[in-house]
């Protein structure tokens, strides 16, 4: 069953519509009646727009513009416009065709013939063959204050083209289907589907998807994931000793119904309660996750995770390994975009043990895209990628390519796609650093190019079981840009200059907090130092660190409650106030002069591994387990906003 509704004019009209604003510009025209009228004030609207008697949902904002001598308008959202009465035949009247100038304007007609004219505060009449739209009816304007031709429209009529068939960029249900009118207005395209798993469904008045998780904004909280198993040691990647998991924390306050497929199968079903968390495991993908290589492409190779409420979800590769493990904060789809940097760790060249990264498809046809950094030029060659890491592949819905080094060091490569995509970088076993034992399997979800940002307050976590004591890391930053220049406050002795994108910095074994930011959009990774390297318990794992921009007030997150010990490491503005599960936080320590400190807050066991942190100000957060030989550390969230180069 079809269904059309309106809201105002799309984007595709800017063009057009400017044209009609170059009528009256920002000037407003003045309209003369003998009759006297009152006085109307307008604003910008999102409500529906009438043409020919019929509405249609589009996305601009709509303006119905009449003028009194000497009125005027002006801005970019909203306009102000006065009619009123003149002293001049009431024969003679003129039409309106004023609006913001980022936006269509609309065109209001009080009365007259074909003769009536569109002019300007100063006089102007429209531009010769000019089309505006009046009450359904399409008119080319003369140049002179009249009209050539004047066209009853039997469908809609869109300023800037005329009579057509929908309005361009206007919007209507076909079932779960929304369809979008062609820029031509002549027909209807595919728009988004509103998936029932995600409890969405199409609304007719509003000719969009409604639903809980409809117009998610760009977080980590989402309705639907891809959970994606990875390259991990072959003694630890095997069920029922060790399982490869998905934990799903319920952020809203209704029951979350949960439907994980894989391809056109359906995997399992469950229902997460309320502010609660459920942990799921998932079978293996042996293709993705045994072996040393070669570079392999797995048809429906991921997993696919949709709730009908907002969710968090976490995969862990394996969930109760106690020799090597890891675990990512997965992305919703909703944030995904096209352009990724790769954070990963050497290929272990003694031992022959790879690393890895792994690209996620969500729309069928998709082109990546991969430009190896100056490191990253040594990879097995498979599935269209070359051996010097180049290639282009062409992946579907569901379908994973995961891309294995035969030597150097596959940080920094670029992965590029032009429809979106997920990607993980990681490691299959390393040490941290390459000389102390010993090996744990790395991986994180990679934040997109898009939401990178030019500042990072790095931290160290702490020692197990010496908690008072901080645990060694080894840290690298990452150019996104050529020439890229960063500062260290406090200075940490190591190079600032970065000459090509994906080029990086590496750290060693340190103990130091910072910040680190440039001109530039840099991405930061940090890595666990291996147990034998004397900072306590537990092996590597790996983290990216959230940039101060992408900080939030709030977090629902997880902790696997079988690790020795759980902790989530919170840094805050200096003077903030944050809570734990509802617990003050205190024993903040200063970060040099960057005016920010950091606590770390030991995490209990006891209930389902579901916690919340709440702050007056933004604050960024990471979470992390330690067992004798194992561990796993990720962000507990973030923000994932669109920042400019």
């Amino acid at each position: 069953m079809m269904t059309r509704s309106t809201l105002g004019f799309a984007s595709t009209l800017l063009a057009t519509s400017a044209l009609v604003v170059a009528c009256g510009d920002s000037a407003v025209a003045t309209v003369t009646d003998s009759t006297p009228t009152e006085t109307e004030t307008e604003g910008t609207t999102a409500g529906p727009a009438t043409t020919n008697g019929s509405s249609q949902n589009t996305t601009g904002a709509t303006s119905n513009q009449t003028s009194g001598t000497d009125a005027s308008s002006s801005g970019t959202g909203s306009t102000s416009n006065t009619e009123t009465s003149g002293s001049t035949d009431p024969a003679t009247t003129a039409m309106t065709s004023v609006g913001p100038s980022t936006g269509p304007a609309t065109t209001s007609m009080t009365s007259g013939s074909s003769t009536d004219s569109t002019t300007t505060g100063g006089g102007e009449f429209c531009l010769q063959g000019e089309i505006v739209c009046e009450e359904g009816i399409a008119k080319v304007c003369d140049g002179m204050g009249g009209w050539e031709e004047e066209t009853p429209c039997d469908e809609e009529c869109a300023d800037g083209i005329g009579c057509v068939f929908c309005v361009p960029g206007a919007t209507q249900c076909n079932d779960d289907q929304v369809e979008v009118c062609n820029n031509q207005g002549d027909g209807w395209e595919p728009g988004e589907t509103c998936d029932g798993l995600q409890g969405l469904s199409c609304d007719a008045d509003l000719g969009q998807c409604v639903g809980a998780c409809a117009n998610l904004g760009l977080s980590y909280i989402g309705c639907d994931y891809y959970p994606t198993v990875t390259l991990q040691y072959d003694l630890y990647n095997s069920s029922p000793k060790d399982d490869f998991a998905v934990a799903v924390a319920n952020t809203s306050g209704e029951a979350a119904n949960v439907t994980v497929t894989r391809g056109a199968n359906t995997v399992t079903q469950f229902s997460v309660p309320a502010n609660s968390v459920q942990v799921t495991t998932l079978p293996w993908v042996d293709p993705l996750t045994k072996g040393n290589g070669p570079t392999v492409k797995v048809t429906d190779g991921a997993y696919r995770l949709r709730s009908d409420q907002p969710v968090t979800v976490y995969q862990f590769n394996p969930l109760e390994s106690t020799t090597t493990n890891d675990a990512s904060l997965l992305l919703p789809v909703n944030t995904w975009q096209n352009n990724y940097m790769i954070a990963t760790w050497g290929h272990w060249t003694n031992l022959n043990i790879p690393s890895f990264y792994a690209v996620v498809a969500k729309e069928d046809g998709t082109t990546v895209t991969l430009n190896p950094s100056a490191t990253g030029g040594q990879v097995q060659a498979g599935a269209g990628v070359a051996g010097n890491g180049t290639g282009q592949v062409s992946l579907d819905e569901g379908d994973v390519l995961e891309v294995i080094s035969a030597g150097g060091d596959l940080t920094g490569t670029i992965v590029g796609a032009d429809k979106p995509i997920q990607v993980f970088g990681g490691h299959k076993c390393t040490n941290v650093p390459f000389n102390q034992f010993a090996c744990d399997h790395l991986e994180e979800s990679m934040f997109p190019i898009e939401t990178l940002a030019k500042e990072y307050v790095v931290v160290p976590p702490v020692q197990v079981p010496n908690n008072n004591l901080d645990k060694a890391q080894m840290v690298r930053v990452i150019a996104s840009e050529d020439d890229t220049q960063l500062v260290f406050e406090p200075d940490q002795g190591v190079n600032t200059n970065l000459a090509n994108a994906g080029d990086f910095v590496e750290l060693p074994t340190t103990t130091a907090a910072f910040k680190v930011s440039s001109e530039k959009k840099i991405m930061v990774a940090q890595f666990m130092v291996g147990q034998g390297a004397g900072y306590g318990t537990s092996d590597p794992s790996m983290l990216l660190t959230v940039p101060a921009e992408q900080y939030r007030t709030n977090y629902l997150f997880f902790a696997e409650t079988n690790w020795v010990e759980n902790f989530v490491d919170i840094i805050a503005p200096d003077g903030a106030t944050v809570t734990v599960d509802g617990q003050a936080v205190n024993g903040w320590t200063p970060i040099g002069g960057t005016g920010f400190s950091v606590g770390h807050v030991k995490l209990s066991n006891g209930g389902d591994g579901s916690h919340s942190v709440e702050a007056d100000q933004k604050v960024g957060i990471s979470v992390y387990g330690v067992q004798s030989a194992g561990s796993y550390w990720f962000p507990g969230g973030l923000d994932l906003n669109l920042i400019p180069q």
